[in-house]
């Protein structure tokens, strides 16, 4: 039996994430820095209570004009500033509205930069940990945010994304670079299953690579996001995949 975790970025104020989260197991929720604000993580936090799903924080840059996708190059206390602060925040509202806060996954260009560096993941794994060493960090699966948090002692989970297209390294396509986003839902979907039940991923260069699947990112900002959220919950339920916080 496998059992795979489905997690989509909400509180983002796109609009649908009532009609999302129905058919995830775990939410990432903007805590303001790159989007919304106190008020959406309320929202969205009651929203994850009502469907009994994990609730994580979504930390990303200062940056609401690029929506955290920009590089930005901060010192070490301020990278542990930027993370703890925002971690704390959702912490804070959870508190209060008797939810508890399961893990963290960084945003946009963080993530990405981070998943690359050792230098930033070790930062970053160490502000998880001053905030609760029992928070969980996503990660790019086989990236540094994967290994320098289970050095640092958190537990972690490996994310690959149903609608990326990866390099033969195993990381992401660039999103500067031609296909780095998967338009057809069916091959999406395709790729979702085949990275969960046989633990491998074709690369855009064609090359089959090794690849680790414990929670599956569906980016809720897409124009149908909502529809293919309930196409792949359905697809894993039919596969007898068994949809659950990791």
């Amino acid at each position: 039996m496998t059992y795979i975790d489905l997690n989509c970025d909400l509180g983002e104020g796109i609009g649908n994430d009532a009609a999302i989260i129905p058919f995830i197991s775990s939410a990432n929720i903007a805590c303001g820095f790159h989007a919304g604000d106190e008020d959406t993580m309320r929202r969205t936090v009651d929203l994850a209570m009502q469907y009994d799903v994990a609730v994580g924080a979504h930390p990303g840059f200062n940056d609401k004009a690029n929506f955290g996708r920009t590089n930005q190059q901060l010192e070490g206390n301020e990278l542990f500033d930027l993370v703890t602060q925002q971690v704390y925040a959702l912490q804070h509202i959870c508190r209060e509205q008797g939810a508890k806060l399961r893990h963290v996954k960084p945003h946009g260009a963080l993530y990405n930069m981070a998943a690359a560096s050792r230098d930033m993941s070790v930062i970053i794994a160490a502000a998880i940990k001053e905030v609760d060493a029992e928070l969980r960090l996503f990660g790019l699966s086989g990236s540094f945010l994967i290994s320098e948090a289970r050095a640092a002692g958190l537990g972690t989970a490996s994310e690959v994304f149903a609608d990326r297209t990866y390099l033969e390294d195993g990381s992401l396509t660039p999103r500067s670079m031609p296909g780095a986003v998967i338009k057809s839902e069916e091959l999406a979907l395709e790729q979702a299953l085949q990275m969960v039940t046989t633990g491998k991923v074709y690369a855009i260069t064609g090359e089959l690579v090794p690849i680790l699947a414990e929670t599956v990112c569906l980016h809720g900002d897409g124009e149908h996001a909502a529809a293919f959220a309930k196409r792949i919950n359905q697809s894993f339920i039919q596969h007898q995949l068994i949809i659950r916080y990791p």
